[in-house]
């Protein structure tokens, strides 16, 4: 469900597991290539703030409510592929490669300033 005003887009999508019975509800606010989403459920809350910085470039930083925080940042890299990089301080940087129907993803889990392991996949979609 969403409204479009003054050029904004707000939407609130109220979710619910039936198999976990967790609910919660996303608030989304976009406009001029900044979006805000909220997440919220009873026990955790987080809000992400989205900047497309320029065409090819993309900041969002998160803050949870358990005080974990994450960055991202997308860099498109033309025809729809792109390299959207993730970290989260003291747990990991993921990095996930899309260029045409291959995907390379990168896992670097982090222990403050030491990468401890590094884990790589690569796959391939094929039609038929």
């Amino acid at each position: 469900m969403g409204i479009d005003a003054d050029g904004a887009r707000v939407s609130i999508n109220p979710r619910y597991n039936v198999e976990t019975e967790e609910a919660d509800v996303v608030l989304s606010y976009n406009k001029d290539g900044t979006s805000i989403e909220l997440t919220a459920s009873q026990d955790a809350q987080s809000v992400t703030l989205s900047r497309q910085i320029d065409d090819d470039n993309r900041v969002a930083p998160t803050l949870a409510s358990n005080g974990d925080v994450s960055l991202e940042w997308e860099r498109a890299l033309g025809d729809d592929n792109s390299l959207p990089a993730t970290l989260k301080p003291n747990d990991a940087l993921n990095l996930e490669w899309k260029d045409s129907a291959w995907t390379a993803n990168i896992n670097m889990p982090i222990d403050g300033t030491d990468i401890t392991g590094t884990n790589v996949s690569i796959k391939r979609e094929v039609q038929f």
